[in-house]
């Protein structure tokens, strides 16, 4: 069976240059090894996800939220704003329980207006996931506007980045999966 993967973009419409990034690392994942990639939106979530308790969250964003928390591995994305990734973003990672990201290895991306917002991946998502204890990919990749055009990524540094940040990943899911394995003989 293979092995799970939330694609994650944190943005309210469709299409958008951050859901192509996301697509972009898991398509190069899959590329590279056997994975079931699930690909959701914010906007999937619908208007319900701005919820104050979880157990109010309509189905909808209560199924990302499980998807988020069930997968074996994410590759999530946030569009900047003012410097950081969205409210609703961080809203929706508000609503996950931190042991089902422990150890979860996770590709970190974002999109944003130019490059003075660059260092959102590190200043901004590293930190949140390294809340959760959630097992980074090295490589992190932001595209601003001119890096990809009508849903292309057309800058070759973007993409050699992509390249990377997958690459990571599957090593990280190599290293998670062996420890899976070795739990379960020391269980027997």
């Amino acid at each position: 069976m293979p092995l799970r993967v939330v694609a994650f973009s944190g943005n309210t419409r469709r299409p958008s240059r951050t859901r192509v990034l996301v697509e972009a690392v898991a398509g190069e994942l899959t590329r590279l090894r056997p994975v079931e990639i699930l690909s959701l939106d914010l906007v999937d979530a619908g208007p319900g996800i701005g919820a104050a308790e979880r157990r109010v969250l309509p189905l909808p964003a209560a199924r990302i939220i499980e998807a988020i928390e069930t997968a074996d591995a994410l590759i999530v994305g946030s569009p900047v704003y003012k410097g950081a990734y969205t409210g609703l973003f961080k809203h929706v990672f508000d609503f996950v329980e931190p042991e089902h990201l422990a150890g979860k290895p996770v590709v970190l991306t974002a999109t944003g207006g130019g490059a003075r917002h660059a260092l959102v991946v590190e200043h901004a998502l590293r930190p949140l996931f390294g809340f959760f204890a959630a097992q980074t990919a090295p490589t992190a990749v932001y595209a601003g506007e001119r890096e990809i055009v009508d849903g292309v990524i057309v800058d070759p540094v973007v993409r050699a980045r992509v390249a990377a940040a997958a690459a990571e990943l599957g090593l990280l899911l190599d290293l998670a999966q062996g420890r899976r394995e070795s739990r379960l003989a020391a269980a027997r």
